[in-house]
């Protein structure tokens, strides 16, 4: 496994051996570009592991215009003080021009003080700026920074954007490493999110983790930690969700997996375990008094499952029972997309055709969800190994990133490719 100073700052697709197999497998074979659904998959962007970075993590975040904006975990700066990885990381953005796309680098990470290796996308916040995580660096233990667009015309798709420290992690008896949970702020302006290290004097089995809160304050902004799991769960690695009434929703990947609420006074909290031994890396959905996620692992097929939580009755329902393989993280990972329609959507990052993840579609009739699947990654040009969670348009297009794969395969982590950004259409 490849080594991090953080212990849960963990990738475990690009750490197994099934994987490595699978990949020498499916690089022999030809990469198909329509599933059965009849939809159409495109690679938007190869990732290099250079300047432009490499290997995503996260999804992508879409503006107006129908700009993608996004995180790559690698690549970028090899000017990364205090740090071994190939490049500590870029911000992207990925434009329409001309038919095509058009890629522009908005910032490189350089380890400190402005932070390494983000795992989480970067968001809109109520300024129009974009606000983000780094999972490590500044002063050791991650970073939240902001990024603005240069003042005055730029010339080139390529102009750097401002990059503005607003806090650096303490670590240690502190929130400490933010992973692939996406910011959110409340009616306040104040900033939350979840760190998957620190507070490690809470937790007999090391670090908890745990939700923070950052508000204005003495000209900057202040840190407020909160653990609603001590002693029964630890290391949330997805982001929150809110309600009208400001109680927030997120979910545990350790000791075992689980569910918890937390108030925005930071009181309150209430830990809702799970009744098997699951790892919950995705977030949650919030629809009415029901709370939608997915577990990386178990269910009776052992490939993970797709739950509801009843919030009014306390009760929990899988939804699907995915079939494998029985792997840790082998199902999916990421916070579940849900249409118009009611349909749910997201990925697997080992399982599919080809042990390299996929991108599934869930509709229900008469109380019976059944899948689809859009797309079975390869490995190869199409991309490997997805992470981050989809997003769509206003017309039902998906994009999203993979960690792995491209045209680059034979460079970057384990040399497994470099990764890509994708698009699947009508």
């Amino acid at each position: 496994m490849r080594h991090t100073s953080n212990p849960q700052n963990f990738r475990p697709a690009l750490a197994t051996r099934t994987m490595l197999v699978a990949l020498a497998f499916v690089l022999a074979l030809t990469m198909a570009t329509q599933s059965a659904s009849a939809q159409t998959y495109n690679v938007l962007y190869n990732f290099t592991g250079q300047t432009d970075g490499g290997n995503p993590m996260a999804d992508v975040t879409l503006d107006q215009a129908g700009s993608l904006y996004g995180t790559t975990y690698d690549g970028g700066s090899t000017n990364c003080n205090a740090y071994h990885y190939a490049g500590c990381g870029t911000v992207f953005k990925l434009s329409h021009r001309g038919g095509g796309w058009t890629f522009a680098l908005l910032h490189e990470f350089n380890g400190s003080p402005d932070g390494a290796n983000p795992e989480a996308r970067v968001v809109f916040g109520p300024n129009g700026a974009l606000f983000g995580t780094a999972s490590e660096g500044g002063i050791g233990y991650g970073t939240v920074f902001q990024l603005q667009p240069p003042a005055n015309f730029c010339p080139t798709p390529s102009c750097p954007w401002t990059q503005t420290q607003l806090y650096s992690f303490e670590g240690q008896y502190a929130a400490a490493y933010p992973g692939g949970g996406d910011l959110i702020f409340d009616v306040q302006g104040n900033m939350w999110g979840t760190t998957g290290g620190g507070n490690g004097y809470l937790c007999d089995d090391g670090p908890c983790g745990g939700v923070f809160e950052l508000s204005r304050g003495g000209g900057g902004w202040n840190e407020h930690d909160f653990n609603p799991f001590e002693g029964i769960s630890r290391n949330p690695y997805a982001g929150l969700v809110t309600d009208d009434a400001g109680n927030f929703y997120g979910t545990t990947s350790a000791g075992p997996g689980g569910l918890y609420s937390i108030t925005s006074s930071g009181l309150g909290g209430t830990f809702l375990l799970f009744t098997e031994q699951s790892s919950a890396f995705g977030g949650l959905l919030l629809l009415g008094n029901n709370l939608i996620g997915t577990t990386s692992q178990g269910g009776t097929g052992g490939g993970g499952t797709v739950f509801e939580y009843s919030l009014a009755g306390s009760t929990l329902t899988t939804l699907y029972n995915f079939a494998g393989p029985n792997q840790y993280g082998a199902g999916p990972t990421a916070t579940l997309l849900m249409d118009a329609s009611g349909n749910l959507y997201g990925t697997t990052q080992i399982d599919g055709a080809y042990q390299q993840g996929s991108v599934f579609k869930l509709s229900q009739s008469n109380g019976v969800w059944t899948l689809t699947t859009l797309h079975d990654f390869t490995g190869g040009a199409d991309g490997g190994l997805p992470f981050g969670q989809l997003t769509m348009d206003g017309s039902g297009n998906i994009y999203s990133t993979t960690q792995a794969g491209g045209n680059s395969v034979g460079n970057c982590y384990q040399n497994l490719g470099c990764g890509v950004v994708f698009e699947i259409t009508h």
